[in-house]
């Protein structure tokens, strides 16, 4: 029991690495996903074409691909590490969901009907306001059921991190198979993930009722 207990607390410890880069990753990627997407929509071409086919690539290429490339890139460039693990760590789960969240962002925006631009035209709005007045929350409504759906996926893709040494929650538990002999750990982490995107679960299911007077 006493082994039980000491394994709980020990892989808690990870989970918060895990939590941690949850948390950076959605506080940074979910503006710049909205950037990104009014880029891919700019009717400057240029911009258009460059965005489009940098989210391309991204979305294109492997989570731990674009992990090793940032975090052992640099080193192979300049000829030292520049990076440390958890700021590569932060910087790839960034770039990459935002990417992601950006399409999401272009589908929900692109589907509102233009007509309500208009409408906002001819009651005097400009069309920032009318966006961000009128349009946004129309938007919110229609990307909670993939945005979601991303969001708890990017709780089980943090187990990647590890590939750079990054000690989240897999990593703690790993150490006990060559440590101690026990795999029990490594299948035990699976609770933490289903305790926390249950709870995400619930909570989107929460804010999908709380949205539901956008029946557009």
């Amino acid at each position: 029991m006493d082994q039980f207990i000491k394994i709980t607390l020990d892989l808690l410890v990870g989970f918060g690495e895990t939590l941690k880069i949850f948390a950076v990753t959605l506080a940074f990627s979910l503006p710049l996903g909205l950037i990104i997407a009014f880029g891919s929509m700019s009717k400057f071409k240029p911009l258009s074409a460059l965005t489009r086919a940098f989210v391309w690539i991204i979305r294109g290429t492997p989570l731990m691909l674009q992990l090793i490339a940032v975090y052992y890139g640099p080193g192979l460039v300049f000829g030292q590490m520049l990076l440390t693990a958890p700021v590569a760590v932060y910087i790839t789960f960034t770039i990459n969901y935002a990417c992601y969240f950006s399409e999401i962002y272009r589908g929900g925006i692109e589907s509102i009907a233009k007509g309500q631009y208009e409408a906002g035209q001819v009651l005097g709005m400009t069309r920032r306001e009318t966006f961000f007045k009128v349009i946004l929350l129309q938007v919110v409504k229609r990307i909670i059921p993939p945005m979601s759906n991303e969001i708890i996926t990017l709780v089980k893709d943090t187990s990647l991190a590890r590939v750079v040494t990054y000690y989240e929650l897999i990593y703690f538990a790993q150490r006990y198979i060559k440590n101690a002999g026990l795999l029990w750990p490594l299948f035990y982490t699976a609770v933490y993930y289903l305790v926390f995107t249950a709870v995400l679960t619930f909570f989107f299911r929460w804010l999908e009722k709380k949205l539901d007077y956008f029946k557009a």
